[in-house]
């Protein structure tokens, strides 16, 4: 097989340029077959495959590919601003074989402690609140003061956070992600909040997922603990908010949703699938490394070397979605979630999460309009997500009383949704 010609040069996949046209990028990146080179950081290469069948065939390549980055992170410099995301940490995001095994078992029975339906009320009853701080007046955010603020009480309520770190874990979320300078800074920020919480944990079990982690048969230390949990919040809170915002945004611009975010022939869950299709929030991610030199859909790769896939340029492929190619086979066939072994295992929370989140603002705010032109919108740089930086929005000013803030609430709320 005659391998397909790559392009001279790596295409930055961060900055400006990247954030305000992902899929102008992600067509260039077409044109190469395949995979394709990118740069995601200043001095930082990567193959990404774009191809959906290519990105499906990876995924669920277990024989060719490691999901262990240390001998590719020891060509990468130590501060490269994206290590706090792909850089090697004991978590089942970054093990193989057994040790995944190990890793994922305690996950997946730890978030199935969570019960739907208390996550639900839960869910709402914070969303009521956040609507009502500032519904009165006419406009708001709602990236800052809603989406970015719904999932963060949702950690603090079931991890057991103390309220007054919770904008801590959201910094250091976003900060790693963002891939920028700070991002190692932000990430340490993160994981010293959660070790604080683990220790605590360690000497006085509380009815939280921490003490649950703790006390699994999968006999976590506490650093792999603390990685657990870090990694739950880095793959839960930002993605989740970024789902919240990009499909409320969807239902504000798609005509088909009548111009607001009520009245309009399409639900909550046909956007939330849509964006998952069209601009899923984590774009490219699902870092795997060759174990030997191996052709890949007629690109060679080397031993080691980093290999991406681009959730949103796959599911996009050729521009072609949801017509007769095929690709779009059924309304799960997205890559938003992953798939393989490694697929996301907080799939059904966070649709639970999002949905509610956009159920309870457009029952509450039916008349929202775009505060300011779509092409004013800016997009939060990066290579990993896609995310706006705010959502302004104008409304009919509501008649509402505003009641405390849910971070407040939440230090001596009983009702944790989950089953312990």
């Amino acid at each position: 097989m005659t391998p397909h010609p790559q392009p001279p040069q790596p295409l930055a996949l961060y900055g400006p340029d990247f954030a305000a046209d992902p899929h102008g990028h992600y067509r260039r990146l077409r044109e190469h077959g395949p995979l394709a080179p990118v740069r995601i950081a200043p001095g930082v290469e990567a193959m990404l495959v774009t191809d959906y069948q290519a990105a499906v065939d990876l995924l669920r390549d277990t024989h060719t590919f490691s999901k262990d980055p240390r001998a590719w992170q020891a060509t990468v410099p130590a501060d490269s601003p994206v290590l706090p995301v792909l850089g090697h940490r004991p978590t089942a995001l970054f093990s193989d074989g057994p040790e995944h095994a190990r890793y994922r078992d305690a996950i997946n029975d730890t978030l199935a402690l969570i019960e739907p339906h208390l996550l639900r009320a839960e869910v709402a009853r914070v969303a009521q609140q956040l609507i009502g701080e500032f519904a009165a007046t006419g406009s708001g955010d709602l990236i800052t003061q809603y989406a970015r603020r719904l999932p963060l009480h949702v950690f603090v309520t079931w991890f057991g956070v103390d309220p007054a770190d919770g904008e801590r874990i959201v910094d250091g979320v976003g900060g790693m992600m963002n891939s920028a300078q700070g991002a190692a800074a932000a990430y340490a920020d993160l994981v010293e909040v959660v070790t604080r919480l683990v220790a605590d944990r360690r000497a006085r079990p509380r009815r939280d997922l921490t003490s649950y982690f703790l006390a699994h048969p999968a006999h976590l230390d506490d650093d792999e603990t603390v990685r657990q949990i870090t990694l739950l919040m880095s793959a839960g809170h930002d993605p989740t908010t970024n789902l919240i915002g990009n499909a409320i945004l969807h239902m504000l611009t798609d005509e088909r949703y009548a111009g607001s975010l009520h009245g309009g022939a399409m639900t909550a869950h046909e956007a939330i699938n849509e964006v998952l299709w069209q601009d899923p929030p984590i774009a490219n991610l699902a870092a795997h490394y060759p174990r030997h030199d191996t052709e890949f859909h007629g690109v060679r790769l080397r031993a080691g070397q980093l290999v991406l896939v681009s959730f949103g340029a796959a599911n996009t492929q050729s521009g072609q979605v949801g017509s007769d190619t095929g690709v779009r086979s059924g309304g799960s066939a997205h890559l938003a979630w992953s798939a393989g072994p490694h697929r996301c295992p907080a799939k059904q929370p966070a649709l639970l999460i999002a949905m509610t989140a956009i159920e309870q603002l457009t029952s509450q705010l039916c008349d929202a309009e775009l505060a300011v032109p779509v092409s004013e919108l800016l997009w939060r740089p990066g290579p990993f997500h896609r995310a706006l930086v705010h959502l302004p929005v104008r409304f009919a000013p509501l008649d509402t009383t505003v009641s405390a803030g849910p971070e407040r609430e939440s230090a001596g709320h009983s009702g944790v949704p989950i089953g312990l």
